[in-house]
C-alpha cells in the first residue's frame, strides 16, 4: 500500500472524522502494533491546529495476560489516577480518535464471567464521567489492519498478503484511493445521508416490524420525538464530525422497554475479544427473555446481564444489502464494518442526540421520555436478503420500508 495513500487516510480521519479544530486537545487510542500509523494521525492533528495530542496505548496480548493473572478484585479497581484522568476528560472535552485493529479472538480462552465482573465494576465508576461528556465533543472510530485480524478475515493468505488485502478493503470502504480527494467524497456522502434522514423523518413511524425466513419476527416501538440520523453530526458546541469511518447506516433511538418477538443474528459478534456466533434473542415486554448461541452462549448471557438496561434495545439501524460494504462480500469480524453491511440493532444505551430537542433536556428527562440507559451499547447484525421491515406511523398508516433487504421507500 502506498504511503501517500495511507497518509491521505490519516488526514481524512483527523479532518473529516474528528474534525479537529485549531486550539483543541486530542486523545488518540491505538494499539502498540500500529505506532507508525498513529504517528501519521498525530502529525495530522498538529497540522489541523491541535494544541497537544496524547496517546492511550493498548496491546491485546498484554490485556489478555492481565485478565488471566489478576484477580477479579484487582481488575475491578479503578485507580485514583485513572479516575482523575476521566475527570479531566469530562472537563477538557478533547477530541477522541480511536484506531482499532484488534484480534477478533483476542480474549479467547479467558473466563467471560471474570471479564464481565471486572468491566462492569469499572464501568460503574467511569459512567458518570462518560455521561457528563455525552454529545459535547467530537469523536471518531477508524481502523487499520492488524496481522491477527487480517488472517481471521483472509485465512488462506500469508500474513503480508492478508494485511495488504485488508488495507485495500478498508480504504475502499472509506472512499480513499491513490488519486482522489476523499474529503470531497465525504461531503457528498454526508449530503446524501441528510436527504435520506429527512425523508424517513417525514413519516414519523411509531413501530417497525421485522420479518425474514431465518426466524426473525420482531416489533419495536419508537418515540414521537425519535429522529433518524446518519453520517456526520453536530456536538453541542456546534462542531460537525463523523463518528464512524466507514458508515452506511441510518439509525434512531427506540422506546425503552417496548419490543416484542425474536431477532436472529446474521453475522458473528466480536464482543470483548470473543466471538459469539449463530445466536438469537427473544423479547417480551421490551426485555430479552431468552437467548441462544451456538458459540459463546455464556458470553452472550453475561453481556445481557451487565445492568438493568443491557437487556433492552438502544438503537435500530437500517443498512441496505445493496451497499458498498455489503457488496464487498467480506465478513470482517469487526462491528465497525459488519454493522455497515447489514441492518442491525443494539442492546444497551440509546443515543440521546436522536431525540428531537435533546439539547434542552436533562439526562433524567431523556430517560423518562424513553431513552434506554446502560453501561453497554452492543450492535448485532440482523440484515438478510429477504428481510422485510414494515413501519406503522403514529396516524396508523403502514409503509414498507425494506423489501428483500433493501430500501423500498
Amino acid at each position: 500500500m502506498k504511503k501517500s495513500t495511507i497518509k491521505k487516510y490519516a488526514r481524512l480521519i483527523v479532518r473529516v472524522g474528528a474534525n479537529v479544530q485549531k486550539g483543541q486537545s486530542v486523545t488518540v487510542s491505538c494499539s502498540t502494533n500500529q505506532a507508525d500509523f498513529c504517528a501519521l494521525v498525530v502529525d495530522e492533528c498538529y497540522k489541523a491546529g491541535a494544541k497537544y495530542v496524547t496517546v492511550d496505548w493498548y496491546n491485546d496480548r498484554i490485556t489478555k495476560l492481565d485478565y488471566r493473572n489478576q484477580s477479579v478484585r484487582t481488575l475491578s479497581k479503578v485507580l485514583e489516577w485513572q479516575e482523575a484522568k476521566m475527570k479531566w476528560n469530562a472537563e477538557e472535552l478533547p477530541c477522541r480518535i480511536a484506531i482499532i485493529s484488534d484480534d477478533p479472538d483476542g480474549m479467547k480462552g479467558v473466563d467471560p464471567v471474570k471479564v464481565q465482573k471486572a468491566q462492569v465494576a469499572r464501568a460503574k465508576v467511569m459512567k458518570p464521567y462518560r455521561d457528563a461528556m455525552n454529545a459535547k465533543y467530537q469523536w471518531t472510530i477508524a481502523a487499520v489492519p492488524g496481522e491477527a485480524w487480517a488472517k481471521k478475515v483472509f485465512p488462506g493468505l500469508r500474513k503480508s498478503q492478508a494485511v495488504e488485502k485488508l488495507w485495500q478493503a478498508i480504504l475502499e470502504s472509506v472512499y480513499v484511493t491513490d488519486d482522489n480527494d476523499p474529503i470531497a467524497v465525504w461531503e457528498k456522502v454526508n449530503a446524501d445521508f441528510k436527504e435520506r434522514c429527512r425523508h424517513l423523518n417525514e413519516y414519523r413511524f411509531e413501530t417497525l416490524h421485522y420479518t425474514s425466513s431465518n426466524g426473525t419476527d420482531f416489533t419495536v416501538w419508537l418515540m414521537p420525538r425519535s429522529n433518524w440520523c446518519g453520517g456526520g453530526e453536530y456536538d453541542l458546541n456546534g462542531h460537525y464530525f463523523n463518528p464512524n469511518m466507514p458508515t452506511i447506516e441510518v439509525f434512531t433511538t427506540p422506546m425503552k422497554g417496548k419490543a416484542e418477538g425474536k431477532l436472529v443474528s446474521t453475522k458473528p459478534l466480536s464482543y470483548r475479544g470473543q466471538l459469539i456466533e449463530n445466536f438469537s434473542l427473544t423479547f417480551k415486554g421490551g426485555k430479552v427473555v431468552n437467548c441462544e448461541a451456538e458459540k459463546n452462549q455464556k458470553v452472550l448471557e453475561e453481556m445481557i446481564k451487565t445492568d438493568e438496561g443491557a437487556c433492552m434495545i438502544g438503537e435500530v439501524a437500517l443498512v441496505p444489502q445493496d451497499s458498498p460494504i455489503s457488496n464487498q462480500g467480506i465478513l470482517y469480524y469487526e462491528t465497525l464494518f459488519d454493522e455497515n453491511a447489514s441492518c442491525h440493532v443494539a442492546l444497551g444505551e440509546g443515543y440521546v442526540d436522536c431525540i428531537e430537542g435533546y439539547e434542552t433536556m436533562t439526562k433524567e428527562e431523556l430517560h423518562e421520555l424513553g431513552v434506554n440507559d446502560s453501561m453497554i451499547h452492543v450492535d448485532f447484525m440482523v440484515g438478510a436478503k429477504d428481510l422485510k421491515i414494515v413501519g406503522k406511523t403514529f396516524d396508523g398508516k403502514e409503509v414498507t420500508i425494506f423489501r428483500d433487504g433493501n430500501f423500498a421507500i
